[in-house]
């Protein structure tokens, strides 16, 4: 599906669905163009080579679908590899989805093989707010990254809100098998982000830093803004991931004190029970001549001896503190 919008000062955004001859909407004086593709068709994909002649090599990544940021420098153009995050769930963890964008002088072209509502979000300000559109081609390329890197925080929170679950459940003493396994499995989104992030941050301090053709010097502060909120969901994921570690830690923690705790009450059960167990086997050896053997109270005799040694070492481990 193609989706297009085309603003021309002192007009109204023009909608396009479908293909159009985007060849001559692009030579039209003080136009921006954004043409979206959404899980294009290859009829629709061969608008890329035919009608913008894009390099062979760029198209061979928006086909592949490769999942790693970069950017290419092709002076008629910049080609962008961005990728886009969402966390699903405990069990599915993130969805990583790809975007292609290619910023011509005065175009915009996405491509991406997933919907998401950033898209959605930026149709509806396409339409109703020509700002999106009328500073130029470099803003809305700028907005775009925005928007995505705008989401990573909505999937932080989500993040966050379960770390916090797991931490509780840690600290209240409610953790289970079912608890280390989310904790692993939120350790594994946490370095997935951060291996998204680090490349993304390296093509926005590019693109904060250098002058290409297609970029003005007024876009630059704000590819710096972005940088800045990819640092600080960098520091936020080491941060979250410094959390699940001490969870892990006060898991095994809480683990091995209560193994201890089961062992430890095992143990005094088999110390309690090792003098009976002696007397009644000493007495049950068969001696010609047996103590007490024809005595009427010799069998409630022996039952109070091995009572009063049980009670005895159940107050001499009270007095060490064993119980």
């Amino acid at each position: 599906m193609i989706k297009s919008f085309l603003y021309l000062p002192n007009e109204n955004i023009k909608v396009m669905e479908g293909i159009q001859d985007f060849d001559e909407i692009v030579k039209t004086e003080g136009s921006v163009v954004w043409i979206d593709m959404c899980n294009p068709t290859d009829k629709e994909s061969f608008i890329l080579t035919h009608d913008f002649r894009f390099h062979p090599l760029a198209i061979e990544d928006v086909i592949s679908e490769k999942p790693r940021t970069k950017i290419d420098d092709y002076d008629r153009y910049l080609f962008l590899v961005f990728q886009i995050v969402d966390y699903i769930g405990r069990e599915e963890g993130l969805k990583i989805g790809e975007i292609d964008l290619f910023l011509i002088d005065n175009a915009l072209v996405t491509v991406h093989y997933d919907d998401h509502r950033i898209f959605d979000y930026l149709y509806h300000r396409a339409e109703r707010d020509e700002r999106l559109m009328g500073r130029g081609v470099d803003f809305l390329f700028h907005a775009v990254i925005d928007n995505i890197v705008d989401n990573y925080n909505s999937t932080l929170d989500i993040l966050e809100y379960d770390i916090d679950q797991i931490e509780d459940d840690v600290l209240g003493g409610e953790a289970d098998e079912e608890t280390l396994n989310t904790i692993f499995t939120l350790r594994r989104d946490i370095v997935h982000l951060k291996r998204i992030v680090m490349p993304q941050k390296e093509v926005l301090s590019r693109l904060s830093r250098e002058q290409f053709q297609q970029l003005s010097s007024k876009v630059s502060v704000y590819f710096s803004d972005i940088y800045d909120h990819l640092v600080q969901i960098d520091d936020i994921s080491n941060f979250h991931r410094e959390i699940l570690n001490s969870s892990l830690e006060v898991y095994y923690s809480s683990i091995s004190t209560r193994t201890n705790a089961i062992i430890k009450v095992l143990t005094i059960f088999t110390v309690l029970f090792i003098p009976p167990t002696f007397l009644v086997g000493l007495w049950g050896m068969n001696f010609e001549f047996m103590p007490e053997l024809d005595w009427e109270y010799g069998y409630f005799f022996a039952l109070g001896i091995m009572l009063m040694v049980v009670l005895g070492l159940v107050i001499f481990f009270r007095k060490k503190k064993w119980l």
